[in-house]
């Protein structure tokens, strides 16, 4: 029996069964969202199995995470920016509210969100039921988790693969 990757998501990163994952950096795992009502909605994920908050991690480690985060946010960015001329920024969210595991929201934010949405967090999307089955991660994304990869690399300073 497989067991499903969303029961430990830092461990099934860890060990190379995430599907979400599109690239290991420093201190963390760069993965696409499981829903993209926003596209190009983004988490990163730490690679400390035992970090359930920021400052479970050492103050060193918290810096790389955070520079992860940065990282993660401006491809987030620049990949959201050229795909629709709607975009409109970045929100970045460590809440740790209900998943126990450190991670951050990379969340883009575009123009065309509802009027009574936008200047509230991303979650109101969830909160007032405009996230649906056709949102959900599927082969649709491919060419989004492309481009996303791609501009990690760039980010990263690694060599298109």
């Amino acid at each position: 029996m497989t067991v499903d990757f969303r029961t430990d998501r830092v461990g099934s990163a860890l060990a190379g069964t995430n599907p979400t994952v599109l690239r290991r950096l420093r201190a963390s795992f760069a993965v696409i969202g499981d829903v993209q009502h926003l596209p190009g909605y983004c988490v990163l994920l730490t690679d400390d199995p035992y970090a359930d908050q920021l400052t479970d991690l050492t103050p060193d480690r918290q810096l790389v995470f955070l520079e992860d985060a940065a990282i993660l946010a401006r491809a987030v960015s620049t990949v959201c920016a050229r795909r629709d001329p709607e975009f409109r920024r970045i929100n970045l969210e460590i809440q740790g509210n209900t998943d126990h595991f450190l991670h951050a929201h990379v969340t883009p934010r575009y123009e065309w969100e509802p009027a009574d949405v936008v200047g509230w967090p991303a979650a109101l999307h969830h909160w007032t039921k405009r996230v649906h089955d056709e949102h959900a991660l599927g082969p649709q994304h491919d060419e989004l988790r492309a481009e996303l990869v791609a501009e990690l690399d760039l980010q990263l300073g690694q060599p298109p693969a």
